[in-house]
């Protein structure tokens, strides 16, 4: 998988957020919440995702804009790691639920930390 996040990975369908939102699971790591769904693509991507910060928390664009490309950031330079051995298609929603402004580091340590709950919860037979 290359450094990338190409408008095919991006997750823009209207009918397959609100599904993800109404049928989909979540797991959580403070100030990060993901929302995610088994599901099948068109497409040879694995992972579909979208990233969404809260107008409610952060009033002004620059602010919400900023979070955003930090979290893509972090999603593009490590998502090789996180889904190396994921066999079926999923969307995302990764959500920015904390009222602080985060640093590059604090997110890439977050996520991480967050990708590695999902894999669990994923890989364990509930």
């Amino acid at each position: 998988m290359a450094f990338t996040y190409s408008k095919k990975e991006k997750l823009k369908s209207k009918k397959l957020i609100d599904q993800l939102f109404s049928e989909g699971q979540s797991v959580s790591v403070y100030p990060l919440r993901l929302v995610f769904l088994n599901t099948t693509h068109n497409d040879e991507t694995s992972v579909k995702t979208g990233i969404s910060v809260s107008k409610r928390n952060f009033k002004t664009a620059v602010d919400r804009n900023r979070i955003k490309r930090l979290l893509r950031e972090v999603y593009r330079l490590n998502k090789d790691s996180y889904f190396n051995n994921l066999t079926t298609q999923y969307a995302f929603m990764i959500l920015y639920i904390g009222k602080e402004k985060p640093t590059l580091a604090q997110i890439e340590m977050k996520m991480n930390n967050l990708f590695e709950k999902f894999s669990k919860k994923v890989s364990s037979p509930n």
